[in-house]
């Protein structure tokens, strides 16, 4: 039970967060096409039931062209976002360490640690001595213990926004401490970053287990009886994926993944076979109901 999505173990931890899903599937009887945020290489297995119930199609990962085949001309961006981005400090900063040597952590948008729990992350940071650039909202920097920055200047750069497809596509990035949010860990995996998943909530619980069990990409950093991840389980789990006894393999897991990846949305991959027919579909090309299923079949 531990791994699954808090909405289904404990419906009622949430219960607007749970109601806006439900509404996100009231109509899903009515849908001619489904689209995945995955590739088949990644969650084919997984998605061979839902196939049985509901049409849809993998055409993932839905990350721009810039960071995987580069085909499309200047997709390099979401092309929004709800924070400012500091110019080019946190690129400048990355340009003056070594190769695989600087932690990345981010917890996404919506995530927000808990004092407690935050102090735990800088300490832990801090005590690993490694290089970390850390992105803390401008709101939760008062949560940051005292004299951290200061104590921190020569080994860290903590910011409250930064490109994190730039991030992690850096070269100087040996590491990334995520919460384990969909798309954060589809972008990990999509550029070969190793991660350490400190999951939160929702199905971050499962992509954390995904992690670390199935893709071999990283590891889970382990709570304590009040659900904290201390300061000593990050720095173990710091020093397995950066430079531990399973640091080889979880690199090695990381770089096929980000070749399947990349594989998937290039010419002629999986899910760019899907998207081609669902454009050839609009257009009139194929009979109705064709090419609607998440394995791709026809």
């Amino acid at each position: 039970m531990p791994d699954l999505p808090s909405f289904i173990k404990a419906p009622d931890s949430y219960p607007a967060y749970l109601a806006m899903k439900l509404s996100q599937f009231s109509n899903l009887e009515k849908a001619d096409w489904i689209f995945g945020n995955t590739f088949e290489a990644l969650e084919g297995e997984a998605v061979k039931g839902i196939a049985e119930l509901w049409p849809g199609t993998l055409i993932g990962p839905m990350v721009p062209s810039a960071y995987l085949d580069g085909r499309i001309k200047g997709d390099n961006g979401y092309g929004a976002s709800l924070w400012k981005p500091l110019g080019d400090e946190c690129m400048e900063w990355l340009e003056t360490k070594p190769c695989e040597s600087v932690i990345y952590v981010s917890f996404g948008s919506m995530v927000s640690l808990s004092a407690e729990q935050m102090e735990e992350i800088a300490w832990g940071l801090k005590g690993s001595g490694l290089y970390f650039l850390w992105v803390v909202k401008e709101s939760e920097r008062n949560r940051l213990p005292d004299g951290f920055i200061d104590s921190t200047k020569e080994k860290a750069l903590i910011v409250t926004w930064c490109n994190q497809l730039e991030m992690l596509a850096h070269k100087a990035i040996g590491c990334f401490v995520t919460h384990c949010g969909w798309n954060s860990t589809l972008e990990g995996l999509s550029l070969g970053v190793p991660m350490v998943g400190v999951p939160q909530w929702a199905d971050q619980l499962t992509d954390a287990k995904f992690i670390e069990e199935i893709w071999g990409v990283g590891v889970r950093a382990k709570e304590d009886e009040k659900g904290i991840v201390r300061r000593e389980e990050l720095m173990f789990c710091l020093k397995e994926v950066m430079e531990g006894e399973r640091s080889e393999e979880v690199r090695r897991n990381a770089g096929k993944w980000k070749e399947l990846a990349k594989e998937a949305v290039s010419e002629g991959g999986s899910s760019d076979k899907r998207i081609n027919k669902f454009v050839e579909h609009l257009k009139g090309t194929n009979k109705k109901g064709e090419g609607k299923d998440f394995n791709g079949h026809v």
